[in-house]
Parts: structure tokens; sequence; C-alpha cells
């Protein structure tokens, strides 16, 4: 059927087409071998597209990606083929040879077919040519999707995922770039250009030869925290392990202490993998020591993944929260005016990924429990010790805004759930002096918090969702900076009153709340803790 149909319609063939070499250097030679005229069919409708993608084509494992987007873009040309220039397809060919380097796999846009047919076209008959035709513009398609987009689809990973991003047409990017006869061009101006994802395909080139290089390594067994200067039978591995990720000691071999020597390596290896840096090797650090180069370049490739999720512009004033980094920075006009540290919710109280602008700020807030919270905590508390209220200096309150005695509600049955409880000002109150809101139904938002120590502590995953601020005073003056009438000795007056208030933000002030876990700094790899586990389940299914 496919053949008459070819054959029936040679008269829509185009006249010829010259299939020339594109050989950028003698050692990358162009895919195609043949510099002789070529033919290749018109593709007449949507059927003859589809039924050549039938059983021929399953044969060879290939199969339309974007069936849908494939058929659209060809019938808006009058079904005109479009890669009749050699330049154009060694150019794509190209492109999914080395997708590996924004780590992405060339398998995923059909390379093994791909080159077979065009190292032969010349042997190729009008029904293969035409199948090549589309299989070409069905693999940019499906490239610029997942460079723009992603391959993975974050909210089938994360519990919430809600970042703003621009749909783009696909097959008006293929347009593009046929029109501009630059397919290099078109491809990079849709992946991301923030400096964390270039630094990230650094740190992947990087990883991609040390695993390459390396052999084995010497594993660490689990066991109790080593402490400076104390002796451990493990010490010799941990000396050993040191060396072969590149950090140099001098280390006396028959000796089990962990020594000055080994102290100061485990500090600088602790600061490059985003480990609290104090010498000790806890399970964190002998974690960590156990991770290979493979480990780590599988980690590279998921939080490139993530940054193809992320919104393209974050605008040209904002905050940047890294979740598991415990980090947030304040950007304008691409310059880092602040960071601080902050403490993020754990792992049953996630933090979400989403993005949002400031509000307001509120002084001396008080404290509305969240819905998790109240079923979670308030209630089975108050079910198993009435005077929870009052030792948490909580109020409760009706519908109507009636305050209610904890005695009238039976907290053992559902009836709980339907009451606001509400914590005063004061120096008790977790939200400290200071809450700075951007609404959203997730009810999240920076604070303050009365105990500043916490700051202090490696892992700060310890929230309830929302996030804490080390210096949220000073960030909440900085937002209110173009305010003449709240300068910072005003503020500080009105922290002092114990008075509620509320005033406005009138900066345009966007709060991003993203997650990745490594990046590069002075020229190096960093890396975090997975405080979510998700960069092993984002790795698996991208090599799916």
């Amino acid at each position: 059927m496919i053949k008459h149909r070819v054959y029936t319609l040679i008269t829509f063939l185009i006249a010829t087409l010259v299939f020339t070499s594109c050989k950028d250097n003698a050692e990358e030679p162009g895919i195609e071998t043949s510099n002789n005229t070529e033919t290749i069919g018109k593709l007449t409708d949507a059927e003859f597209i589809s039924e050549l993608f039938g059983d021929a084509a399953a044969a060879k494992n290939l199969s339309l990606q974007r069936r849908k987007e494939a058929a659209e873009f060809y019938s808006d040309r009058d079904f005109e083929p479009v890669w009749v220039n050699s330049g154009l397809r060694e150019s794509l060919f190209r492109n999914i040879q080395n997708i590996d380097k924004d780590g992405l796999n060339p398998e995923d846009y059909n390379i093994q077919y791909l080159e077979e047919s065009l190292s032969n076209l010349e042997d190729l008959n009008q029904e293969e040519k035409s199948r090549l035709e589309i299989s070409l513009t069905d693999n940019f398609l499906q490239l610029a999707h997942d460079l723009y987009y992603g391959k993975l689809n974050p909210k089938e990973l994360f519990e919430i995922w809600d970042l703003p991003k621009e749909d783009i047409d696909l097959a008006g990017i293929l347009e593009e770039a046929i029109n501009q006869d630059d397919i290099d061009a078109v491809l990079n101006s849709i992946k991301p250009d923030h400096p964390v994802y270039l630094g990230l395909k650094k740190s992947l080139a990087e990883y991609e030869k040390l695993n390459s290089e390396e052999k084995s390594i010497t594993t660490i067994a689990s066991g109790k925290t080593i402490k400076p200067d104390e002796n451990d039978p493990r010490i010799p591995a941990i000396a050993k392990r040191l060396e072969e990720i590149g950090f140099s000691i001098e280390y006396d071999s028959l000796t089990n202490q962990n020594n000055k020597e080994i102290q100061e390596a485990i500090k600088e290896f602790q600061l490059q993998y985003g480990i609290h840096v104090d010498g000790v090797i806890g399970p964190g650090t002998i974690s960590s020591l156990n991770k290979s180069s493979e480990d780590r370049y599988h980690q590279i490739m998921a939080n490139m993944e993530r940054w193809r999720w992320f919104p393209r512009d974050f605008g040209d004033h904002y905050i940047l929260v890294n979740i598991p980094n415990y980090k947030l920075t304040v950007v304008r006009e691409s310059d880092t005016i602040s960071i601080h540290n902050v403490m993020v919710g754990t792992q049953a109280r996630k933090t979400p990924v989403f993005s949002d602008e400031i509000e307001y700020v509120v002084y001396n807030p008080t404290w509305t429990i969240p819905p998790t919270i109240k079923k979670n905590d308030v209630i089975p508390g108050a079910a198993g010790d009435i005077s929870y209220f009052k030792n948490k200096n909580l109020t409760i309150y009706d519908n109507d805004g009636q305050e209610v005695d904890p005695s009238a509600i039976n907290f053992s049955s559902g009836e709980g759930m339907d009451y606001t409880y509400r914590q005063k000002a004061g120096s008790s109150n977790p939200l400290g002096q200071v809450k700075i809101i951007y609404p959203n139904e997730y009810l999240i938002y920076l604070h303050d918090t009365p105990s500043k120590a916490l700051f202090e502590r490696n892992s700060r995953a310890e929230s309830s969702g929302c996030v804490r601020v080390q210096g949220a005073i000073e960030l909440s003056k900085y937002l209110l900076k173009n305010r003449s009438q709240y300068s910072s000795e005003e503020i500080d007056e009105i922290i002092a009153s114990g008075k509620t208030t509320q005033i406005e933000v009138t900066q345009q002030v966007k709060v991003h709340h993203l997650y990745w876990t490594s990046w590069r700094e002075n020229g190096e790899a960093r890396f975090t803790e997975d405080i979510y586990g998700t960069d092993q389940k984002i790795y698996n299914l991208l090599k799916e």
C-alpha cells in the first residue's frame, strides 16, 4: 500500500535535493558520506505519515514521540519536507550525539537509527527517505521539549511543585531553526542559561572523566562517630579513601587516630560536599565518603534535569531559597545583596517548591496554627492534657471569632478541627519578631525564630514547612528600604512596642523556593545532602 502510494505520487516528489557532506574538521567527519544528488518524497497527508510509521518502523523500534505536533507541522507547510539541507541534518545529529553533555541520553532520540540512515542515504528507497524526514522532525521536537521542559514531570516526583513557566511552540522553534539555518543557536537558546546550570555542565564533564578513571573505591564501614583525636580502626580506610578522592595528606598508616592531618582533610572534604565543617567523622561524612564518582555523576545529571524544570527568568529582584542547602539569597539585577541561613521543612512536612511575590511584613506576629500542625500536633496534645493550651499560650476561636474555653471542646472527636488556634505575639512565639508574607495556598512564608541557636546545626530540616530565616529582621528592613517612613530605627520601635503591625512591601520582590543538591563554587563541584531523597529517583527515571 505504501509503495503503491509512493510511486503513484511520483509527480509530487521534490525534483532534487543535494545531500552534501558537512565536515567541520578531520577529527569529526560528517555523518553523510555521499555527495550524490538524491531525491526525497513529498509527504502527501497526515495519513501517509501514520502509514510510514507502521510495521516497518516498528521493526526498527522506531515510533513517533510527538506525532500530533509533527503532523500539524507538516500540515501547516503543505507537507513539504524541511530537512533538505545536509548541514541542518548534520547539526541535529551532532546535537543528539552530544546531548549527554547536558545530562540527557542520545538513545532517547533514535541516535542509532539516524546514524545508520544518514550514513547510507544513497541506499535508502523513497519510502525510507520519507520516514527519515519525519523522524528528523520528530526527534528535533522531542529534543527541544526535553531541553526546555525537562524529560520528566516534576509534579510526579514532588508532592507540591508549583513553578510558573511560559509555554513554547515546539513547531515554531523548529520553523525558526530551519529559517535561520542554525540548529545549534536555536537549541542553545531554549536551554537553561543560569550560572548554576552552566556550572553543572562543567561538573558533569569532570565527573564523567573521574568515573572513567575510577577503578574501585575504599568503602568505610558504618559505626560510631569519630571525634577529633579519637582512635578508631576505620581511620586507615578513611585516610585511603580521602587520597582516592584527591585529598593529599601525610598520614602514619600505623596509627588509628583521627589526628590533625586527618581532621584537616576531613574539613576540606566536608566543605566541598556540604557537610558541617568540624573535622568530626559522623554518619553523614561516612555516607558521603562512600559515594563513588559515578554516584556524583548521577547526582549532577539529576540536578541538570531539575534546572530544566525551573523558570528561565527569576525576575530582576528576587529571593532564592535553596531548600536542601539551607540557604536564602537576595538578588537584585544579578547582584547578590545578602545570604542567610535558613531552616526548612522536615521529610514528613516538606517545604514545597513554588514561586510567589512578597506582599507585606508583619512585626510582632501572632501565629495561627496551620491545618497540618493542628491535626498532627495540637489536637493530639490537647486530647492528652487540657492544660496544653495554657502551656503553649494558645487561644481558641470559633468561626465567629469568639474565644472558646478549651474545656468545652471534645478533642477526642473530630470536633477540634472546627476551631482556629492562635498564639499571641511574644518571646515564646515560634515566628519570632517578624514574618514575611507572600500569600499562597500552601500557607508558607518566611519568618524569624526565638531559637537562634538552631541555625548552628548541620541539618536544619526541622520546620513544619515554613522557612525560618537567620537575620529575618534585617531582611525585612531591606524589603522596606524604599519606604522612608520605616527607617531601621522606626522598625526597632515597632518591634519594641510588642504591637502587631502589618506593613505593605511596595518593592516588587519574587520568592522562589527551589531544590538543588549540586552546584559549582570557586571552580569546583559542590554537593549537599538530598534531604528529601529525590536525586536517585530522578536519575533512575532519566535512564529508563
